[in-house]
C-alpha cells in the first residue's frame, strides 16, 4: 500500500534542465499577478490584469511623454553637497549619495530639460523615487525653480512629473527652504501667464505635495497613486480614528476636488498634449513655430 504514495523517479531524459533567467517575470504588488517583462514593458508598465501601474524611472516617463530624440537635459552642473556632514547608523549622507548617483554625479531625484511634446516646445522636469525616495533637496528645489524661471522667460508651457517620499532631511532647514523658493518661482510663472501642469504619480507626498506639485494650473494624477502630505498610518495615529476606504489614493482626491482628472499612462502624453494646445489656443502660452500636430484642438470632453 505505502508504495503507492512513493514518487516514482522520473528517468533522465538526457536532455539539459533550463533555467529562467532572472527578471524574466514580475509580480503586481497590487493584485499578484506574474506577468511577463518584456510585456509589462510595452504596456508601460501597467499591470494587465488590475491596471495598477507600477513606479517607473525618469528616463522611462521621459521617453513617454517627449516626442523622440527632443529631450535636451538642463541644469545638470547642480550637484549634490553634503552642507551638515550628516550621518546616521546607516553612514553618512554623502556615502548614499554616492551610492545613488551610480557614477554619474549629475544624477539626481529629477532630471530637467527642454522637450517637445506633439510638437509643442516644453519645459520638462521628471522626478525618479528610486533616486534616496524622491527626496526633495537643495538640488531639486533648484531645478524646478530655474525650470520655471526658463519656462516664465521664454513663454512655454512648464510640466512636472512628480514621485517623491518628501523633503530630504540629510539637508535639515535647507531642505524645507525649498518648499518656498519653488513655490515663488510658480507665483512669477502665473503672474506671466504662462501654464503649469503638475502630474502626480505613486507616490507624490510629503514637502513635494505641499508645494510645486499641488500648484499646477492642471492636477493630473495616475490611477491609484498616494497622494498626500504624511502617510495613511501617521494620520491615523494623529487623529485617532479609522480612515475612509481609498483615503490619499487618486480617485479619492478627485472626488474631493483636490486634482482636476485621472489618466492612465498609456493616454497620458495624448491627454496632455491636448491641455498644452488649449492653453496655446487660449493665449496662455507661446504658440510654437509651425502647423500643430495630433488631431482636435479641444480637451475632447474630458
Amino acid at each position: 500500500m505505502l508504495s503507492w504514495f512513493k514518487k516514482k523517479a522520473r528517468p533522465p531524459s538526457g536532455e539539459p534542465r533550463r533555467e529562467i533567467p532572472d527578471g524574466v517575470w514580475q509580480k503586481c504588488a497590487a493584485c499578484g499577478e506574474i506577468l511577463y517583462r518584456k510585456q509589462l514593458e510595452r504596456s508601460l508598465w501597467i499591470c494587465s490584469r488590475c491596471g495598477a501601474h507600477f513606479r517607473i524611472g525618469a528616463e522611462k516617463y521621459i521617453e513617454i511623454l517627449a516626442d523622440p530624440g527632443t529631450f535636451v537635459p538642463l541644469f545638470g552642473n547642480i550637484r549634490s553637497r553634503d552642507p551638515l556632514g550628516f550621518k546616521d547608523a546607516k553612514g553618512s549622507y554623502a556615502q548614499k549619495l554616492k551610492r545613488a548617483q551610480q557614477g554619474d554625479p549629475s544624477r539626481e531625484a529629477i532630471t530637467t530639460g527642454r522637450a517637445s511634446i506633439e510638437g509643442i516646445a516644453v519645459a520638462l522636469g521628471v522626478m525618479d523615487f528610486k533616486f534616496l525616495g524622491g527626496s526633495m533637496g537643495s538640488v531639486v528645489g533648484e531645478r524646478v525653480a530655474r525650470l520655471a524661471d526658463l519656462a516664465r522667460t521664454e513663454r512655454i508651457p512648464l510640466v512636472v512629473v512628480s514621485a517623491s517620499g518628501g523633503a530630504r532631511m540629510q539637508e535639515g532647514t535647507l531642505s524645507l527652504m525649498q518648499l518656498a523658493k519653488t513655490c515663488a518661482q510658480l507665483g512669477a510663472l502665473s503672474e506671466a501667464r504662462v501654464p503649469f501642469v503638475s502630474i502626480m504619480t505613486d507616490p507624490t507626498t510629503g514637502g513635494v505635495s505641499a508645494s510645486f506639485a499641488s500648484l499646477g494650473d492642471v492636477i493630473i494624477a495616475e490611477p491609484g497613486a498616494l497622494i498626500g502630505f504624511a502617510g495613511p498610518r501617521v494620520i491615523k495615529e494623529t487623529i485617532g480614528q479609522d480612515l475612509p476606504p481609498g483615503f490619499q489614493r487618486a480617485e479619492f482626491m478627485l472626488e474631493h476636488g483636490l486634482v482636476d482628472m485621472i489618466v492612465p499612462r498609456t493616454e497620458m502624453k495624448s491627454v496632455l498634449a491636448r491641455l498644452l494646445r488649449y492653453f496655446i489656443d487660449s493665449g496662455w502660452a507661446k504658440r510654437p513655430p509651425g502647423p500643430r500636430s495630433g488631431n482636435g484642438d479641444s480637451l475632447g470632453g474630458r
